[in-house]
């Protein structure tokens, strides 16, 4: 299942119903029609339908590809609280995908998505700090973040904690473990 459905299953009660249709016809790769549908619901502010028409300009899928408009809707996904438009917004000013390439506003956004549980982010966000990119370099948060993201699986995340923390002392992988462990995801 793509992220997009998990996305509308969560987004507004309000415009469930429509969201639910556009969720369905982007699944079955009719983006034309998910595109009248969810287009409307972006307009009037729908976070989720915000986030998927980000996703569609961003992979071409219904609309011409088009980064700049990509990143317009992910940003006002991401104003809103959407959980998943954060990290996409911070991996693009990484890369200077639609956008200017902005370490800072990188890690700004990427800290939003991992401060959701995104793991993505939170292992980007890790190797941000590991390095001093966009941030100051913190190898706690740095051992922290690509921890938090280990126990999701994503990939890379170990290898990123395994070689911060040959850097670490003793007291500074304890600090990252305890608030590795006390992290709470905000919603």
């Amino acid at each position: 299942m793509r992220p997009f459905a998990t996305i509308l299953a969560l987004s507004f009660a309000a415009a469930a119903g429509p969201l639910e249709d556009g969720a369905a016809l982007y699944e079955r790769g009719d983006y034309a029609t998910a595109l009248q549908v969810v287009h409307p619901l972006a307009d009037q502010g729908v976070a989720g339908a915000q986030f998927v028409l980000g996703e569609m300009y961003l992979g071409g899928l219904g609309v011409p590809q088009d980064d700049p408009e990509a990143a317009k809707w992910f940003r006002l996904a991401a104003d809103q609280g959407d959980p998943q438009a954060p990290s996409i917004l911070g991996f693009m000013y990484l890369n200077g995908r639609g956008v200017q390439q902005n370490d800072a506003e990188a890690a700004k956004w990427l800290r939003v998505g991992a401060e959701h549980g995104v793991a993505r982010a939170q292992s980007l966000l890790s190797e941000m700090y590991q390095v001093g990119h966009g941030v100051p370099q913190d190898y706690v948060l740095a051992h922290m973040w690509s921890n938090l993201s280990a126990a999701q699986g994503e990939r890379g995340a170990e290898f990123v904690r395994d070689n911060v923390e040959k850097r670490m002392t003793a007291e500074q992988i304890e600090e990252a473990q305890k608030l590795a462990r006390e992290w709470k995801p905000t919603h």
